[in-house]
């Protein structure tokens, strides 16, 4: 329907009274040209059609409530039939009817069955008949004897209801015959509902039925006053000139719009088509009234408006274009009685479009790229990675050839020609290339990876059967790949800082197609993003190296020899690389073992350089021999001034988070003292297998100052564990302290476990293959030193006892087997307690002790330590430590509560000799 005719026709159907004006408009109104007018008011035209739809409604309403009457009463007669027959056909074949009706004098009986069966039944009457129609028993006394009429089809055997019409009264009855054994006719049985009483239900009902009508005539009225009242409020009063202006302006709007526009009704035909919907669908003149199947329409497109489903911007073909259509469903109260579609050629946008979701789709690929590759810091997976990432999206097979020196994360050198394969990944098996571990060469000057190893970017080989510069280096192996279906090759130098690391090659293969410029732009970013992750990663592995090799020469390389302890230890380095988990074992004066654990918060090289600083810095306090609690305090004092800021080191770590716990076990009656600072307690397992965290005093890690540090007392049988240990072993992630403890003390409480063993079965329960914390543990078992190789004397105040204590120390020597150490021993003891009587302050005592050496130990109670000097030429004294020093093979003192000892120790099997030529220019001066 073209425009103009669109336009009278709705001027034709504007309804009678109303005319056309071109006079002025007399009142305000949205129109300023030409207007209609009308002796009518929009008012009066809502009132008239609300008259007559009233109307409708009112014959309506009558023609249905007479049609409920009617159908009612058929109801109800037709329910009255089937009760009737339902009652007769019961008494009849009741058993016993048949043998009443033929035995004499049985009218009695069946009078009074007839009045039973007929208030059961719920009918007004039953009547039992003779052959011959008498009635032999009625409801109705006065009827018995006399003949009923009508009766013919059921004295023939037939049973049948009827509507009937006679004496004694009008009635819906049924009429059964009665039949003997023998299939006889021996009687009849009749029961019915009289009409007048079927006509008094139906009249009963007719109120209700009325009622419903008047209700639905009044409902349908008010319905008929709203939507009146609606259609007012919808068109805000305006009258047909005022819509048919507002169609004009819609109707130009339509047909200028640069969008088709298809309206379609319910039944599959358009009913509007405007002039770019002809134009984008090549409609013909007269598309308008058709079925869409009788237009040229594609198959997607007819597909999508005859589906009567909603679509937005979708995209379909129609001849040479491509369509963003818009569909919407139109009808009453959103029920599908038509369709509106909207129609915009995106054939220009759809190329763009397309080249653009390619540039995102290789965009989105490089982004995931950069997610996927180099998630760790080993080279061989991030080369892996690489493989995995490319195939099969970019590529159908995938090889990485790296350098022997970047897989040993040493620097890539110069030399390029050999490489190692270190990846290979396939969308299928079977692939003839040469498997990962093989040496790839690069002999051939003009094969495409030397090429491109020599330009330094990638080199494209579009189609390989047409190369024959590719097979020169292999013919053999080239045929092989050609005839396993691949047919398309990228080789890619992997470069990071302007150093070759190795190559990668993208291969496609059977039905994908070839490679071509724009899959090399995103092959060479590919490999750019994946050089920095392994470039990065053989730093990692060279540092980690570095580290680790550090760390284990800071750590000890081996337990001391000593005879106190038997002692067992672990270290397992975190997940994440060397940390500051450290331990040690030192020996020190009088058969005494100091047990030494640390942590270091923190890892890698630092942390490992940091744990070394501290564990030479112990080494050097216990030379000293002092108290745990002391040899703390000084540490404390160290890590502070390592931690003073300076102007250089502004952005160091502090070494606040460093914990320590020291301590000192004597095998002469197994005391065993401990100070810690922010360390965990040690566990302690007696020899029948109880473990105990005893109560330690605790200060805080090193480091933090202001905060004495004191020092705990323990007593150990021979026989007791001593297990000391790190926070890693007992605290993971998923396990806090107080669980980690427990299965501690269930796994060492065990009485018959050594040291290797218990560190075995911690190492084992307690510890994931690659803990996130590194671990270091010490086990230590207690051993006492036998009572008889300990002899102590009290020694007077005065220096007439020295001989005598001398004598007697000789003796013990004796009784020890040892008469060749005697004189050294005597020279040794007559110095030191000479010095301790002269120079000293009361108590002296002496003390022997025997092991794998002979120690020699004089206290007293003075806090003035000697120290060895050279005598001048003129001095009576001072040589005396300085004879220790010559015969003994090692000397020293060492502080205690009260006073001090001086200790000097000789190796058992051999005597020490002197310097004759210093001990003589000592003497001679």
């Amino acid at each position: 329907m073209s425009g103009r005719s669109r336009r009278s026709w709705a001027r034709a159907a504007l309804p009678l009274g109303w005319r056309r004006s071109s006079g002025p408009p007399r009142g305000p109104g949205p129109s300023r040209g030409r207007r209609f007018t009308s002796p009518l008011s929009i008012r009066t035209l809502a009132a008239q059609v609300f008259l007559l739809q009233a109307l409708i409604v009112l014959v309506l309403v009558a023609v249905a409530s007479a049609a409920l009457v009617v159908q009612g009463r058929y109801d109800g007669e037709q329910s009255a039939r089937e009760k009737s027959l339902a009652a007769a056909e019961a008494f009849a074949h009741a058993p016993g009817t048949a043998l009443a009706l033929r035995s004499p004098g049985s009218g009695a009986r069946l009078q009074q069955a007839a009045e039973e069966a007929e208030k059961a039944a719920g009918v007004d009457f039953i009547t039992v008949l003779d052959p011959k129609g008498v009635r032999l028993a009625d409801t109705d006394p006065a009827l018995i004897g006399k003949k009923a009429e009508g009766v013919g089809p059921a004295a023939a055997g037939e049973a049948f209801t009827e509507t009937y019409h006679g004496q004694p009264t009008d009635a819906v009855r049924a009429v059964v015959p009665v039949m003997d054994a023998s299939r006889r006719v021996v009687g009849m049985v009749s029961a019915g509902i009289q009409y007048a009483n079927l006509a008094h239900v139906l009249n009963d009902q007719l109120p209700i039925l009325l009622g419903a009508a008047a209700g639905a005539l009044l409902l349908a009225t008010g319905g008929t006053a709203l939507v009146s009242r609606r259609l007012l409020r919808q068109t805000h009063g305006l009258g047909p000139a005022e819509m048919t202006r507002m169609y004009e302006h819609h109707d130009a709007v339509l047909h200028a719009v640069r969008e088709g526009v298809l309206i379609i009704g319910g039944d599959g035909r358009v009913l509007l088509a405007n002039d770019e919907a002809h134009r984008l669908l090549d409609l013909p003149e007269d598309a308008d009234r058709r079925k869409l199947n009788e237009l040229k329409l594609g198959p997607g497109l007819r597909r999508l408006l005859l589906s009567g489903e909603a679509a937005s911007d979708e995209v379909t073909p129609a001849g040479d274009r491509l369509l963003a259509v818009n569909t919407r469903l139109i009808g009453p109260d959103g029920a599908a009685q038509g369709l509106v579609a909207t129609f915009r050629d995106t054939t220009e946008l759809r190329a763009l479009s397309g080249q653009a979701e390619l540039a995102r789709g290789r965009l989105s690929f490089l982004y995931e790229a950069g997610m996927r590759i180099g998630t760790t810091l080993d080279v061989r997976r991030t080369a892996e990675e690489l493989s995995e990432v490319a195939v099969p999206r970019l590529a159908d097979v995938v090889t990485v050839e790296l350098l022997d020196s970047v897989l040993r994360g040493e620097e890539p050198t110069g030399a390029v020609r050999q490489m190692r394969r270190t990846a290979l990944r396939a969308s299928r098996s079977g692939t003839p290339l040469q498997p990962v571990g093989e040496v790839i060469r690069f002999v051939m000057a003009d094969t495409p990876s030397v090429a491109a190893l020599r330009r330094g970017k990638a080199v494209l080989v579009p189609t390989l059967h047409d190369a024959q510069d590719w097979r020169a280096q292999d013919p053999d192996g080239a045929r092989r790949v050609l005839e396993s279906g691949i047919h398309s090759l990228i080789t890619v130098p992997l470069r990071a800082r302007g150093v070759v690391l190795g190559m990668v090659n993208f291969w496609r293969a059977a039905d994908s197609p070839r490679f071509e410029e724009g899959d090399v732009a995103v092959a060479e970013e590919l490999v750019a993003r994946a050089a920095v992750a392994i470039d990065n990663a053989r730093r990692y592995g060279r540092e980690h190296a570095m580290a680790v090799t550090l760390q284990r020469n800071l750590l000890p390389l081996g337990l001391p020899e000593q005879d106190a302890l038997e002692i067992a230890s672990r270290y397992l380095p975190a997940r994440s690389g060397v940390g500051g988990d450290w331990f040690d074992v030192i020996p020190l004066p009088g058969f005494r073992v100091a047990l030494v654990v640390g942590d270091i918060v923190g890892h890698g090289l630092q942390a490992a350089v940091t744990m070394g600083r501290l564990r030479t810095a112990v080494l050097n306090f216990s030379s000293l021999d002092l108290t745990p609690d002391e040899l703390l305090g000084h540490l404390d004092e160290m890590v502070t001034r390592l931690d003073t800021p300076t102007a250089h080191d502004d952005d160091r770590a502090p070494l606040t988070g460093a914990t320590c716990l020291y301590a000192i076990y004597d095998p002469v009656g197994g005391h065993c003292t401990l100070s810690r600072a922010g360390h965990l307690a040690p566990a302690v397992v007696d020899p029948e297998g109880r473990v105990t965290f005893p109560d330690l005093p605790l200060s805080p890690p090193l480091g933090v100052g202001g905060h004495p540090f004191e020092t705990g007392e323990l007593d150990l049988p021979e026989g007791s564990r001593l297990v000391l240990f790190t926070d890693g072993l007992i605290e993971s992630r998923g396990r806090d302290i107080d669980e980690g403890l427990d299965m501690l003390r269930s796994t060492v409480a065990h009485a018959d476990q050594t040291p290797e063993e218990t560190c075995r079965a911690l190492m084992t329960t307690m510890l994931p293959e690659h803990p996130s914390d590194d671990v270091a543990l010490l086990v230590a078992r207690t051993r006492l030193l036998d009572p008889s190789h300990v002899a102590t004397w009290d020694v007077p105040f005065d220096t007439t006892a020295v001989s005598r204590t001398r004598t007697e120390v000789s003796m013990r020597l004796a009784d020890w087997g040892l008469e060749e150490q005697a004189f050294s021993t005597e020279l040794i003891l007559s110095e030191l307690l000479t010095n301790a009587i002269r120079y000293g302050a009361p108590p002296v005592r002496v003390r022997i002790l025997l092991g794998s050496t002979l120690v020699c130990e004089v206290s007293d109670g003075s806090n003035t330590s000697p120290r060895l000097r050279r005598a001048g030429f003129n001095d009576e004294g001072g040589r005396g430590l300085f004879l220790v020093s010559q015969f003994a093979d090692s000397w020293g003192t060492r502080y205690v509560a009260k006073g001090k000892v001086i200790w000097a120790e000789q190796v058992l099997g051999r005597t020490s000799e002197p310097d004759l030529s210093v001990l003589f220019d000592e003497i001679a001066f």
